[in-house]
């Protein structure tokens, strides 16, 4: 399959993985190997930020976690629910530094979204959610609900996490409501993405695996957390305009996180950068992660917006082999002068990732207990989990994402 495009007119089937990603052209092949390049480096020199004590498992898996970064990229293959975890556009609710935007996932969720009272004769009526202080009103035409903040969250919490997944609640609502009927709540949230709360989750998973010395699990989640710390660290994962499909500059997704690091990580790029360190405040931690990463993002646009202005048209695009395809892709030349106005950023957001990728192992590892590693034993796959790799492997191979498109 060949792929061509200009710069108003974009088609983009793949996009697999942060950082590196997959370039302006991607084909589904049988050997998409060369476009994870970018989460594979980055965990893989991960590794070199652990103490001994981890080094001991972590390299002797060095391989499996360089190859398996890109797993959750392949999953995006098999669900709906896969996508939103690798980015936040944050921007869609509010300016920097969003301090409109709840830190925890629960709150956000909650105000966020739609209300509907339905009264016992089925009629329907849209509620708006105002907060006052530490109480909240829910305000329809003719209906207010009165409550504490805290209350209203005990109430609807549990049934928000239980069936997540369903993205549409409904309560029977308790008799000290003064009313009867249902509350419908929908998640207006979630699908503008979710990256730094599933990173509090995942991290909480991960120190589970290490407390039950599990160690296949410790493995996996430790590939699979590379990956969104990765994405986490991209400007454009934090955007409502994530390929600048807002700003006439489509394709500016693949030219920042895939081009740049695919002509200059390898020969350019220092990934030795130190140890890792203790998370004392983890909410902080990845939130901070997300607001740098914004910060950088005006100045992404700007330069690649001026760049294309001024640059020579016909000096822009060349045209390359990949995999038995010949792709349209950033000349050599408009790479570095986009590479070079961009002063560092794509190596220190991707030295950044490398070594939160080290933290995040290292403080799920303390809190586990620090346990010790060399005495694990290793567990071959079960049957069932070869043939999930199976399929998560036909999915990607054969299938469309799903969700999002532009994004990784």
């Amino acid at each position: 399959m060949r792929i061509s495009f200009n710069r108003t007119s974009f088609i983009l089937l793949i996009i697999l993985g942060a950082l590196m990603g997959s370039g302006w052209a991607v084909c589904n092949c049988d050997n998409p190997d060369w476009g994870f390049y970018g989460h594979r480096k980055i965990n893989r020199m991960a590794i070199f930020t652990l103490p001994p004590e981890m080094m001991v498992l972590y390299k002797k898996e060095i391989e499996y976690i360089t190859a398996h970064a890109v797993d959750p990229d392949k999953r995006r293959y098999a669900t709906k629910h896969e996508g939103v975890r690798h980015y936040i556009d944050v921007d869609h609710w509010g300016t920097f530094p969003f301090d409109n935007v709840p830190r925890k996932f629960t709150d956000a969720l909650l105000k966020f979204a739609s209300y509907v009272y339905v009264n016992p004769e089925g009629d329907s009526t849209s509620l708006d959610l105002i907060y006052n202080n530490e109480d909240i009103e829910l305000q329809g035409e003719n209906i207010v609900f009165n409550h504490s903040y805290t209350s209203f969250k005990r109430y609807l919490e549990p049934t928000v996490k239980r069936d997540y997944y369903e993205g549409v609640f409904v309560y029977d609502i308790p008799d000290e409501w003064g009313r009867t009927g249902q509350l419908i709540l929908t998640d207006e949230f979630s699908e503008y993405g979710i990256l730094p709360y599933f990173l509090e989750q995942y991290i909480a998973r991960l120190t589970n695996a290490f407390k039950a010395k599990d160690h296949k699990r410790i493995v996996q989640i430790s590939a699979e957390m590379g990956h969104y710390i990765g994405d986490a660290h991209v400007p454009l994962h934090t955007t409502e305009n994530y390929n600048g499909q807002m700003t006439n500059q489509v394709g500016i997704h693949g030219f920042w996180e895939s081009r740049l690091p695919e002509l200059y990580a390898d020969d350019q790029y220092d990934f030795f950068v130190g140890k890792a360190q203790y998370i004392e405040n983890k909410n902080e931690y990845f939130w901070n992660i997300i607001l740098e990463s914004h910060s950088l993002l005006a100045d992404v646009l700007a330069i690649e917006k001026d760049l294309s202005q001024t640059f020579p048209s016909d000096k822009q695009f060349c045209y390359d082999d990949r995999l038995d395809r010949t792709i349209r892709i950033q000349c050599p030349e408009y790479a570095k002068a986009f590479h070079d106005r961009l002063k560092g950023m794509v190596e220190k957001r991707m030295q950044d990732a490398v070594l939160s990728i080290g933290d995040v192992w290292y403080t799920a590892w303390v809190e586990a207990g620090q346990p010790v590693l060399d005495q694990m034993i290793k567990e071959e796959l079960s049957e069932e989990e070869k043939k999930e790799q199976e399929r998560l492997e036909a999915q990607f191979k054969g299938g469309d994402i799903k969700g999002r498109t532009h994004d990784n």
